[in-house]
């Protein structure tokens, strides 16, 4: 069935990030689903021949290698784990490159990892690639990089998920499908009779409270890799664009999707668009340290889009340098902000809850008006 506001979201979506997990890309051996495979990028083609930018975002690269290398089982040695992802990602790459070359289109093969995103000239770097990739008109195809990253392979599921999120955020995509192996977000457990699929969630705050919930009530977000990508939805829809969560091997779950179909579960952008800068600020940038700040200057930046004056600064917590980006704590001890700020912090230290009038009696000398100026914050919540 059609549906209106999906359709507006389609029609507006020019470019598309597609993420899709290791269980809807292989089968019940553990090993690479070439009908899956040809399914996406059939699907995938179809949104190019409509003049849309796709990057997908593919796990599968450990099953891939498990798969090439004859093993019987997943390696549970971490070293061992790093090898199969580096032989899967080639042979993941080939398929998929395979299976767009009959539509005249090619695999670019592009590996992130979230440090990537953290240092804002790798950050440029890869969005004026993906950009150029797109120009050339081939698909990029972005992994988690395995090989050189560890966390990742020792937890289950989870980081592709925040990497596509940051994907989308760094390429302002006004759509990401998240394809899994289920539905899409059910209003309780996906096996408990009863449940259904929530087709529509404007308030992400409900249901990110339940995700906290035990796992005898609620919606237990907590199975089946839902609280990772509950994670990567609240990081896109707070930059402005929208979510679709749905099952990956539903036929043409992709073409029905950008049809306007009511399909999955869609999480509404949560405000206009952040621009570039301050989406790198807000969910790419890893904080080195923390300004808890008063009522006062909370209201202030939350609620007027005002600049962090010393005066409003309570307490300063970890070690950070001119130029890094820092948590912004309001009195409950909830992070609501982040901002680049124009002082290290010993100087904050010291010029907190001081007027700015007296920073050249504290300091000796200084420079900047603002401990972050208005233009280098970015909100995360109002």
């Amino acid at each position: 069935m059609l549906n209106a506001v999906r359709q507006e979201i389609a029609a507006i979506a020019d470019k598309i990030v597609v993420k899709v997990g290791t269980r809807t890309l292989t089968g019940p051996d553990g090993q690479l689903d070439m009908g899956q495979i040809t399914s996406i990028a059939d699907q995938i083609a179809g949104l190019r021949a409509e003049g849309r930018n796709v990057v997908l975002v593919s796990s599968g690269a450990v099953g891939a290698g498990i798969g090439r290398l004859g093993l019987t089982e997943r390696p549970t040695d971490l070293s061992q784990l790093q090898a199969a992802a580096a032989v899967g990602q080639s042979c993941l790459i080939e398929c998929y490159n395979h299976a767009l070359e009959k539509h005249g289109l090619h695999a670019a093969q592009v590996l992130l990892t979230a440090d990537d995103m953290h240092d804002r000239r790798r950050y440029l770097n890869a969005r004026n690639t993906l950009r150029a990739l797109f120009e050339y008109g081939a698909v990029p195809i972005v992994n988690e990089n395995d090989t050189v990253r560890v966390e990742e392979l020792r937890r289950s599921m989870g980081d592709n998920d925040r990497l596509a999120a940051l994907v989308t955020n760094l390429i302002r995509a006004p759509l990401m499908v998240l394809l899994t192996d289920v539905e899409g977000l059910y209003d309780g457990h996906p096996k408990d009779e009863g449940s259904k699929v929530i087709p529509l969630v404007r308030e992400l705050d409900e249901v990110l409270e339940h995700a906290g919930e035990s796992s005898n009530e609620g919606l237990r977000l907590s199975t089946g890799g839902m609280a990772s990508k509950l994670q990567a939805v609240q990081i896109s829809t707070e930059a402005g664009e929208n979510v679709v969560i749905a099952n990956g091997r539903r036929p043409n779950v992709l073409r029905d999707i950008l049809a306007g179909e009511t399909i999955g579960t869609l999480f509404i952008a949560a405000g206009a668009s952040v621009r570039d800068r301050k989406r790198w600020i807000g969910w790419s940038v890893h904080p080195e340290g923390k300004l808890r700040l008063d009522a006062g200057a909370e209201h202030a930046i939350a609620e007027e889009g005002g600049s962090l004056l010393a005066v409003g600064i309570t307490g300063v917590e970890g070690n950070f340098d001119k130029g890094d980006v820092v948590s912004l704590v309001g009195p409950s001890g909830e992070e609501f902000a982040r901002g680049q700020t124009n002082y290290g912090s010993d100087d904050v230290r010291q010029v907190m809850g001081e007027p700015t009038e007296r920073f050249g009696e504290i300091l000796g000398s200084w420079s900047y008006y603002d401990v972050v100026h208005r233009d280098n914050l970015t909100v995360l919540r109002a």
